[in-house]
């Protein structure tokens, strides 16, 4: 097992990253204020899992209370947001119950929207069992749900006690869940981590093939570099933004096309291409230096072609951005490999051309 620790003064947690995590109760219980928790799950995550952490806990003479939601982004709204609250009421939970969010990024963040308001706040802790979540969006405390007219726009900054990234999890999940993750695996390397790009341009192969060191080094990788970032700017005030690349675009597109026909990830992995498009325009990217980043998200097996929804539909949905500035759209642009810029300083005639393309 290797640890990693966010640093957070008071609010610090530890990241654990390994095997058999699910059977371990001492992992979960130095972070419980009195044993009794709610596992939220979904339906699909459930029948894998929900039973061998319940045992866990149970044998340790802890009470569970399961709180199974469907399973999907378009489940992540208001309405199963208040199934949530609707069974910790109807349990009398308590300010020392504990939220667990057993699955993917929706239930993360879902469960810790909710620990962030039942009660105005009760602990919360992270068992992703998705590589996406892992990587990503378990670490930081970011949480929230969608809105019609927007992704993540209802949320709130709340940190989980603990993260567990059982790497086990991943052995049952689809082909393509697991690329979803790769793209945000490749964009640390993008943003930040040169060396880190480098590596994974060596070994994507071995990590599509679920190689047990190179997966847990990328997993590893991807937390240091995201936790390195939360303990500089953890509200997002900053560097934490760059850690959307490619979002601004993806979340266009997600919206656009309706929650859930476009994993995150998927979406993430074709802005991620528009934003190197814009860069190149901008002279900021070589044409070597994104065929690079076009043949790492294809060697992911990830699609790279946006959906045409032509330039005002984009900016449209790209205005509702939660990087909008003063009415002005900020985009996260690359300045070459390992470096990002959050910047609304970039040519609109150029965005506005690299939009019609798709």
């Amino acid at each position: 097992m290797q640890t990693l620790n966010v640093a957070l003064a008071k609010r610090s947690y530890p990241i654990h990253i390994g095997r058999g995590l699910l059977t371990d109760a001492s992992l979960i219980l130095p972070h419980l204020k009195r044993k009794h928790v709610a596992i939220v799950t979904n339906t699909t995550v459930a029948p894998l899992y929900l039973a061998k952490l319940t045992d866990t806990l149970q044998a340790a003479g802890v009470q569970v209370i399961p709180i199974i939601l469907p399973d999907g982004e378009a489940y992540k709204n208001s309405d199963t947001l208040n199934r949530i609250y609707d069974a910790l009421l109807q349990n009398r939970c308590e300010r020392s119950t504990t939220l667990i969010a057993l699955g993917g990024g929706v239930i993360g963040d879902l469960t810790g929207y909710a620990a962030a308001t039942f009660l105005r706040g009760v602990p919360f802790i992270q068992i992703p069992t998705t590589l996406l979540s892992q990587v990503d969006s378990s670490v930081g405390g970011k949480t929230g749900i969608n809105h019609p007219l927007g992704k993540n726009m209802i949320g709130a900054f709340y940190q989980p006690q603990v993260v567990l990234a059982d790497i086990d999890t991943l052995q049952t999940l689809p082909p393509r869940e697991f690329s979803a993750g790769v793209a945000e695996v490749i964009k640390y390397g993008l943003i930040r981590d040169a060396q880190f790009f480098d590596w994974l341009e060596r070994n994507m192969a071995q990590l599509m093939q679920l190689d047990e060191a190179v997966l847990s080094e990328a997993i590893y990788r991807s937390c240091q570099n995201k936790a390195d970032v939360v303990a500089k700017d953890e509200h997002e005030q900053g560097e934490r933004a760059l850690l959307n690349l490619g979002h601004t675009f993806g979340h266009a597109i997600e919206n656009a096309m309706g929650y859930g026909v476009w994993l995150h990830g998927e979406a993430v992995a074709a802005g991620t291409m528009m934003a190197a498009d814009l860069s190149q325009r901008m002279a900021w990217l070589s044409a070597d230096e994104v065929a690079r980043i076009k043949n790492s998200l294809l060697a992911a097996n990830l699609p790279l072609d946006p959906p045409k929804l032509g330039a005002a539909k984009y900016l449209d949905l790209m205005g509702l951005d939660k990087k909008v500035e003063n009415g002005k759209i900020r985009l996260v642009l690359q300045q070459g490999i390992g470096r990002a810029v959050i910047t609304s300083d970039y040519d609109a005639d150029k965005l506005n051309a690299c939009l019609s393309a798709y």
